[in-house]
């Protein structure tokens, strides 16, 4: 049986002698585990992103103005019983529909006016130019295309609008960005481990009289390779810290920054970042041992 105190001086000459070694695998693992950390991070900034609007999706049902250029309107502005039954309508589609309200011309004109009073662009804007409408709360947030569907042709109705026609384009660029990181976390998480097998090999080459030594006094295998393991290991926990310690500063200074300007957001945060190291602390850990295990195998038999 090992004795921790000779242990931990083995660990501590081997750190030592082998800095450079140590200093690589820390940079290595810091760099691939940030990259695998903002895959991560991407991941649930897509499904906050997602779980944020989809329960407020809202779809608009539009009616026709006189003024209206919707084809659907050549008719010119809709009718009271052409309102009527698009409530009708609505009313018979629940539980598809949780609830449906009727936005009138001068109520839809008060609520762009306050939406957009800071905006000199739409200050002229005409009151005849914004429709009445429909205001149309689903279940499911999936289910728009059904009430989409539904009220495209019905008469009365210029357009029909939600806001995942805005946002699913916005989440497929997350949704690319994340897969994206996450090949380039894998890749460099390939490099780390080829890293530590060709680092763990040079030093244990170069440590091979000792090796040599330690085998003839009948020093077991696992007491050869556990110092080497652990040096790995320490470097490579110094470079999850890292990593962990860069994710935060990024979601801190960088991501906080974002959700002061766009608060009609949901963002990642520094709780997104404690609950995805753990991961990154055992891929790292699990990936270094097997890599220097492996690596020493073929030394420890000389």
């Amino acid at each position: 049986m090992i004795r921790p105190a000779f242990l931990l001086a083995e660990v501590g000459t081997g750190l030592r002698r082998s800095l450079s070694m140590a200093t690589s695998i820390t940079i290595v693992t810091m760099v691939s585990l940030f990259f695998l950390g903002i895959g991560l991070l991407a991941g649930r900034q897509v499904e906050a992103a997602k779980g944020y609007w989809y329960d407020k999706v809202e779809v608009s049902i539009f009616l026709c103005t006189a003024k209206s250029n919707e084809p659907a309107c050549a008719q010119g502005a809709f009718t009271p019983t052409q309102r009527d039954d698009i409530a009708i309508l609505l009313d018979s589609m629940k539980p598809t529909i949780a609830d449906h309200q009727f936005e009138s011309q001068d109520d839809a004109y008060a609520r762009f006016r306050e939406q957009f009073k800071n905006n000199p662009t739409f200050a002229e804007t005409p009151k005849e130019a914004i429709p009445a409408a429909f205001r149309v709360k689903l279940s499911n947030p999936e289910d728009y295309r059904v009430v989409r569907d539904a009220f495209t042709n019905q008469p009365g109705v210029a357009t029909v609008k939600d806001v995942r026609e805005v946002l699913d384009p916005l989440f497929n660029a997350l949704d690319l960005l994340k897969r994206a990181a996450w090949a380039l976390a894998g890749l460099m998480l390939l490099c780390s481990v080829l890293l530590v097998s060709t680092t763990i090999r040079q030093v244990a080459w170069s440590r091979r009289r000792e090796t040599g030594i330690k085998r003839i006094v009948g020093a077991s295998k696992a007491a050869i390779r556990l110092p080497f393991i652990i040096e790995t290991m320490l470097a490579a926990a110094l470079g999850t810290g890292l990593a962990i310690g860069a994710l935060w500063a990024l979601t801190r200074y960088g991501v906080s920054s974002l959700a002061d300007r766009f608060r009609d957001f949901a963002w990642v945060g520094s709780a997104d970042v404690m609950a995805v190291s753990p991961i990154l602390a055992g891929v790292a850990l699990v990936l270094t041992a097997l890599a220097s295990w492996t690596a020493l195998t073929r030394h420890v038999r000389v």
